[in-house]
């Protein structure tokens, strides 16, 4: 079974497990973003007054080929505001219900989107801390813009990665996409996967990421959760953020999936352990 077929098999799996939150939205449907504007759902926990409260505040951030109303996206968000924790999802630039181009989605412009919406979440006066989390690609982001917000004082005050997709970097050097090939040294306009369109822009830009060195700027409280049967992301690309992190908690899952589907209760229990520790 090729990488393409398999990765199918997880995402319907994803998509069929997804729930829908049951809260309506709490805030504006849009925020503007460095592309236009980004959509957005902020979820409060149950009886929570926004005008006297205050609670903890999670940005939860998918990966590619994916929206903020998907699994494991909004599974994360129920559990978490059952437990005390307001949930801001939002789609990057040329996702779900987001503005913008798909031919000008590079990780730089996902970070500069990460940033806006970090920046409307540090405006909110209920929020008593903010955390960034992120799944896949997500997670790839999440780490490199905490790196550049800590460089500039603005450190989140935690960070969770889920399955964080470094190897994004790899495929881009290798020319290599879910099963499509092209030249990496010169790409074409697009390699499609599916609907997907991953630019040129995208593939070179990914070329020259620095990770590793930009997140590791970061150097508040890390949890990472990785499954270690993860046919996307493998299992060691989550062990290599554990070793740039000297505050880190290391979640594996054995028998996982790239997606979380096979044990999602897992997946949020140890977000909520490292947590509930800041």
């Amino acid at each position: 079974m090729g990488i393409r077929l398999k990765y199918a098999k997880v995402f319907l799996a994803g998509l069929l497990g997804s729930v829908i939150a049951s809260a309506a939205n709490e805030g504006p449907d849009f925020i503007q973003g460095p592309n236009g504007r980004l959509s957005i759902i902020l979820q409060l926990p149950k009886g929570f007054d926004a005008a006297s409260d205050k609670c903890p505040l999670v940005i939860v951030m998918h990966g590619v080929m994916s929206h903020k109303g998907m699994s494991p996206m909004t599974r994360i968000a129920r559990r978490l505001r059952r437990n005390g924790f307001a949930v801001l999802r939002f789609d990057f630039n040329a996702q779900g219900k987001s503005d913008g181009d798909v031919l000008k989605c590079t990780i730089p412009s996902e970070i500069a989107d990460a940033r806006a919406v970090y920046d409307y979440a540090r405006s909110l006066p209920f929020a008593s801390s903010v955390v960034m989390l992120g799944h896949s690609q997500g997670g790839v982001v999440a780490g490199m813009a905490a790196g550049e917000l800590a460089s500039e004082g603005r450190s989140p005050d935690g960070l969770v990665l889920l399955a964080p997709g470094a190897v994004l970097k790899d495929f881009a050097l290798e020319g290599r996409f879910m099963g499509k090939e092209c030249d990496p040294a010169n790409p074409p306009e697009y390699v499609r996967v599916g609907w997907y369109k991953f630019s040129r822009e995208y593939i070179l830009t990914s070329q020259k990421l620095p990770i590793f060195e930009e997140s590791a700027l970061y150097r508040g409280p890390v949890c990472v959760v990785h499954g270690n049967s993860d046919e996307l992301v493998p299992f060691r690309y989550g062990k290599m953020y554990q070793d740039i992190y000297d505050n880190c908690m290391f979640f594996e899952i054995p028998g996982e999936n790239h997606l979380f589907s096979h044990y999602p209760n897992k997946l949020i229990d140890s977000i909520l352990t490292f947590l509930h520790t800041l």
